[in-house]
């Protein structure tokens, strides 16, 4: 059995997938605070994979509250090499239909938090390539499994990162819309800069559930609305999931398990030794 490990960061119904099995409960402290919750350890298809149930058990924690760096950190601590994030997110172009899905290949920062979704800082700098920020080929293992499952499946777009709470507004969203975004949500672009930064490749399955506010002639984006077409979702990330997890490879393989590899700009001889121990998983193979 392969050392390194599949990570699994969602919603809390996707632990419950069949042939999950040995399954542990594990509390993980980081130089960065809490994670979202405990991690959910155990063995799917002859792999190990370790799941966070994103908003933490009952969906206590709002999308600005998230801490991309603790949850990354620990993962990257507990062994993970491929991280798949299954999120919901808002339609910008009619094409994407609630329940849908979108396996996204480019992000869009509207956030304000920028320096709390990077481990560089104090003492060291380091700048990662970020240019295609999802894994090539762990996508396109997604795309394929998807495809496989479920009925309406879309290759490629731009997920925009809004800061939420709230809901976009109509003129936010239009803008979106007119801009040829493809869809929206408010967490996955932290955790993707923060797993590029880990040498942990990150891909995202973006189950659409609603057309945010920019479509007239469709209800504007409600609560109801987002939960009532997560559980039709469900069922198709479960069935995509245990599909994908046999087909990740064994071993870490492509350019994300490198990405620090010239992306440190600090003299070795100034990293300092504080921030080194804060950072010791991720740094190991260049120390």
């Amino acid at each position: 059995m392969s050392k390194h490990k599949i990570g699994i960061i969602g919603g809390s119904g996707l632990y419950h997938l069949e042939g999950f099995t040995s399954q542990k409960w594990v509390k993980v402290k980081t130089p960065f605070g809490d994670p979202s919750d405990a991690f959910l350890t155990g063995q799917l298809a002859g792999r190990s994979v370790v799941f966070l149930p994103r908003h933490a058990r009952g969906h206590r924690i709002l999308p600005a509250e998230l801490n991309h760096r603790a949850n990354i950190w620990a993962m990257k601590k507990m062994g993970v090499a491929w991280i798949v994030s299954v999120s919901a997110v808002g339609s910008l172009q009619a094409r994407y239909k609630p329940c849908d899905i979108v396996v996204p290949d480019q992000f869009l920062d509207r956030t304000k938090r920028g320096f709390e979704h990077t481990f560089f800082g104090r003492g060291l700098v380091g700048h990662v390539a970020f240019a295609d920020p999802v894994c090539e080929p762990l996508r396109q293992i997604l795309l394929k499994n998807a495809r496989a499952a479920a009925a309406r499946v879309h290759d490629g777009g731009t997920y925009v990162n809004m800061e939420g709470p709230a809901f976009s507004t109509r003129a936010e969203s239009i803008t979106h819309h007119r801009l040829g975004y493809d869809v929206i949500g408010m967490t996955n672009l932290g955790e993707a800069k923060c797993a590029r930064e880990a040498e942990i490749a990150y891909a995202t399955l973006a189950m659409v559930t609603d057309y945010d506010c920019w479509k007239v002639d469709e209800a504007h984006v409600t609560v109801e609305m987002v939960v009532a077409n997560l559980m039709k979702n469900a069922a198709a990330a479960k069935a995509i999931l245990a599909r994908v997890i046999p087909q990740i490879p064994i071993e870490p393989g492509c350019s994300c398990h490198t990405a620090l590899k010239n992306a440190i700009m600090t003299d070795r001889k100034y990293w300092p030794k504080k921030t080194l121990a804060a950072l010791k998983p991720i740094l190991a193979p260049y120390l």
